[in-house]
């Protein structure tokens, strides 16, 4: 067995590897102009003076000197430009904090939004970054800031805040230092010009910092840090294996309604996290909601996975048997219910099927104020005109039949007309048919004809009961035909990706990855891909599906080093028109899949994405088959080739050993008797036994290389003397150590050596053998032995051309040679089965070159104790 063999599979090695991620330390406020961007660089400035690298990439002193003089000596990075609106924007240069790489950086503003144009919308997300690329980095904030707290800090203050921070961001930051200042002294703070300037402090006195405000906003700000640290008490206790102070398991299911989610969002958010449980948000579509409605419940369920929520879509006739069979399956206790909207029927449903869920009533927001400027009237654009004429048609058509059919009969060709615009057109269309009809109706078919005033009453209950049947019919088909078109959806999804697994499960090559990636979803989403795959041992980038010759390849780079989506729809680059989806297996990310669709806006239907992102899964899950099936391929002729190998080198070297026995006997023979005769071809006899014994050695090497592989010897320990197994390898070797000098350094007091005695001495001797060919003829080999940290250690140093540049470890295997060895006869044989005796005997053997040339080999063998002597040692 080769050392190849126990050699673990490098993708795996990766994968477990810690990342190294940088430590981000937040200095948090209650309110601007408490000092933190003043501590934040006094720290910054303890940090410099203690030696270590600091550098500012982003802060805004907002013209307060004594901050501004904090900025003294340290480095700053400069600030990009961007254009918007004819104005030039400054902006925190990412790529070059990212090339800089600086032990610390401070970046200001966490909640900052990015000039448009930059790889993020928010600064949080840089700073995420810059955390992935191992840089240690100090920021602000204030309490008002973080996003589960805005709609308290809304009501408490009146001031809705728009630049916010998700809560994860906060929580798992390393370090929270709070920077705190009582109301009075930031008022006279305030006043004195130390925060603002004075018209606009004057303004923010009067509504941000009244004393009230402040009182509630550091109340916030105290509670939310007293919350972290008692999270990070329980963890603690935690992993010392005690149980926690209290524990829960609730979990907590938020039902999603058409508008006004965000309040219930984060009033789950903080409700989960108190309850230290799982929380899902889910969306039961009716169908019924299409435009900007739509928009923004998938805008709801964006902001729910940004809070750390399990985010699902579901649809169907029976929504309470949905949700309870959704917290069964999830162990979900409490359901929480956003306002009063809810039908009681929902309600009473829910305590029938699952009396065990808790209900939970969430406080309403008072709804936003869409109330429009002046009065508009916007007609459908779809389908307006055909339903017109669709009515004016059947009207067209009863009139001349007004004598033969009663006026009940031909309101049946209008309630046709209602049903047909509602299965052709939807809602509002079959809203628009079902009035127009019963106009229509009573102008041209009711008496007297063409005015609408109606000779018998009993006229009008036929006019309230075509509208409402024709309201209602029109409604219900109107469901039934989007619930119809969204399951057709939902199935032509699922059959996509159902075909899509099978055709990829019979794929043998990477090629086909990238083809039946690209076929599929060109069919179903009419999209066009391009599929980047790692070529070489540098990961480079290169397009294996060339389909999308305007994919950015910089943005290709760091969503396949990020394993994070880019690009439009993400908050990485969102205005980017193409999607950048990472490939990532269980084991690596295999690629970027990048999409452009033919309306870039169907990128935010939630449907659309989950399916863009089960295809991407479905393709790196293929990618990694491929590859551990290569891996699988290669190591198996590797095996098979190891043994031909071994069975070839056993029977070689077997062969060899008799007839080079008979070589080596007769030479040394011949080579006494022309001594005695004084013969002058005595040097040439004496070469021939020289080289015979080194062609013996050789042999000796091939066949212990394939008995020690092939598990064929077992050690036999005893003790022995360092001395012993030195003066023993030395003398095996015979002349050929005798055109260098040998020094031995063994440690009297080293202690005995618990091993088999013929491979320690085997390994000695191609140690020493080694180091006599790849060192000149008079130079020194160093033979040393001791006993250190616990382990006996022998080092064989020499002074030759020494080791090749890098890693070492290869040179131990089979057959390997250094560079410098091509004009050295061997095959590559000795160190090789030095590290398979050394390994039998659980011990290292290392490599390394010596400051003042040469090379040195370590063996370090276990120190075992030695046994009580039956005898007294002076005997």
């Amino acid at each position: 067995m080769t050392e190849d063999d126990h050699r673990p599979d490098p993708d795996a090695l990766l994968a477990s590897l810690p990342a190294a991620r940088g430590r981000l330390k937040l200095f948090f406020g209650a309110a601007p102009g408490v000092g933190k961007t003043y501590a934040m660089l006094a720290e910054a400035q303890e940090k410099r003076a203690a030696g270590l690298d600091v550098v500012v990439g982003w802060v805004d002193t907002h013209g307060r000197a004594e901050t501004m003089a904090m900025l003294a000596g340290l480095e700053q990075l400069p600030r990009l430009k961007r254009e918007h609106r004819e104005r030039e924007l400054d902006a925190f240069d990412l790529d070059a904090a990212l090339a800089r790489h600086p032990a610390v950086l401070v970046v200001d503003e966490l909640p900052h939004s990015n000039a448009p144009g930059c790889r993020h919308p928010k600064r949080w997300q840089d700073v995420e970054e810059l955390l992935s690329a191992g840089i240690d980095v100090y920021s602000a904030m204030n309490v008002q800031h973080l996003d589960s707290l805005n709609d308290v800090v809304s009501r408490v203050t009146g001031v809705a805040v728009s630049e916010t921070v998700p809560d994860h961001v906060f929580d798992q930051a390393d370090e929270v230092r709070l920077v705190d200042l009582p109301p009075d002294d930031l008022l006279q703070r305030l006043a004195a010009g130390k925060v603002y300037l004075p018209e606009v402090a004057q303004r923010a006195a009067a509504n941000f910092f009244r004393k009230g405000n402040l009182i509630a906003l550091r109340e916030l700000a105290l509670r939310r840090l007293a919350d972290r640290v008692d999270s990070q008490m329980r963890a603690q206790r935690a992993i010392q294996g005690r149980m926690p102070v209290s524990g829960s398991n609730f979990g907590l299911l938020l039902l999603l309604q058409q508008a006004g989610n965000e309040d219930a969002i984060r009033q789950c958010a903080r409700l989960a996290r108190a309850l230290e449980s799982p929380w899902h948000a889910i969306w039961l579509d009716s169908g019924q909601l299409h435009g900007e409605a739509r928009s923004e419940v998938q805008a709801a369920l964006k902001l729910a996975a940004e809070q750390g929520a399990i985010t699902l879509v579901q649809s169907g006739r029976d929504n309470a048997r949905l949700l309870a069979d959704y917290a069964r399956r999830h162990n979900l206790s409490m359901l929480a219910l956003a306002g009063r909207q809810h039908p009681a029927r929902l309600l009473q449903a829910l305590a029938r099927l699952a009396p065990e869920l808790h209900l939970l009533q969430l406080a309403a927001s008072p709804p936003p104020d869409k109330t429009p400027r002046g009065w508009r009237f916007e007609l459908p654009a779809h389908g307006w005109w055909q339903t017109v004429l669709l009515c004016v048609g059947v009207t067209a058509l009863a009139e001349p039949l007004r004598t033969v059919l009663e006026p009940t009969n031909q309101v049946m060709f209008y309630l046709l007309a209602v049903l047909w615009s509602a299965v052709r057109y939807g809602r509002a269309p079959a809203a628009l048919a079902a009035v127009l009809s019963v106009g229509l109706f009573d102008f041209f078919l009711v008496p007297p004809y063409f005015n609408f005033a109606v000779s018998d009453v009993q006229y009008l209950i036929t006019f309230a009961v075509m509208l409402i049947v024709g309201l209602v019919a029109g409604q219900l088909v109107a469901r039934q035909r989007q619930s119809a078109d969204m399951a057709q959806q939902r199935e032509a999804h699922t059959r996509t990706l159902f075909e899509m697994a099978r055709e990829l499960g019979q794929a043998l090559i990477e090629e086909q990855v990238g083809e039946v990636t690209a076929r599929y979803l060109h069919s179903g989403l009419g999209a066009r891909i391009g599929l980047w795959r790692p070529l070489g041992e540098d990961d480079n980038l290169q397009p294996q599906q060339p389909g999308l010759p305007e994919a950015d390849s910089a943005i290709v780079r760091w969503c396949f080093d990020h394993g994070e989506p880019a690009g439009q729809g993400t908050a990485t680059l969102p205005t980017s028109p193409l999607l950048y989806l990472p490939l990532k297996a269980p084991m690596r990310t295999r690629g970027v899949l990048v999409l452009a669709l033919p309306q870039p806006g169907e990128l935010a239907d939630f449907g659309t994405r989950r399916l863009c992102e089960a295809v991407a899964a479905l393709a790196a899950q293929t990618l990694e088959r491929l590859h551990y099936i290569d891996v699988a391929q290669q190591t198996l002729l590797n095996m098979e080739a190891e043994r031909m190998r071994h069975s070839l080198l056993a029977a070689l070297s077997h062969d060899l050993r008799t007839p080079l026995t008979g070589l080596t006997g007769n030479a040394e023979t011949l080579a006494r008797k022309l001594q005695r005769a004084g013969s002058p071809f005595t040097a040439d006899v004496l070469l021939l036994q020289q080289q015979g014994q080194r062609i013996a050695r050789l042999v000796t090497n091939l066949l212990e290389m394939a008995q020690l592989q092939a598990g064929g010897i077992t050690l036999k320990k005893d003790w022995l003397p360092v001395e012993e197994m030195v003066g023993g390898a030395i003398a095996a070797l015979g002349g050929a150590l005798d055109e260098h000098v040998l020094r031995t350094d063994i440690d009297p007091d080293c202690p005995l050596i618990h091993g088999d005695p013929v491979l320690l001495e085997r390994l000695l001797v191609n140690l020493l053998e080694n180091a006599a060919k790849y060192s000149r003829a008079g130079s020194e080999i160093r033979i040393s032995g001791t006993a250190e940290n616990g382990r006996i250690v022998l080092r064989v140093a020499d002074q030759g051309v020494g080791l090749p540049a890098g890693d070492t470890g290869w040179l131990f295997r089979a057959f390997s040679r250094g560079d410098s060895e091509s004009n050295v006869s061997g095959v590559g044989l000795g160190l090789a089965i030095c590290r398979t005796i050394a390994d039998a005997h659980e011990a290292s053997l290392s490599a390394e070159n010596l400051p003042q040339g040469g090379a040195c080999f370590t063996l370090a063998l276990p120190l075992v104790a030695q046994p009580a002597l039956d005898f007294p040692p002076e005997n």
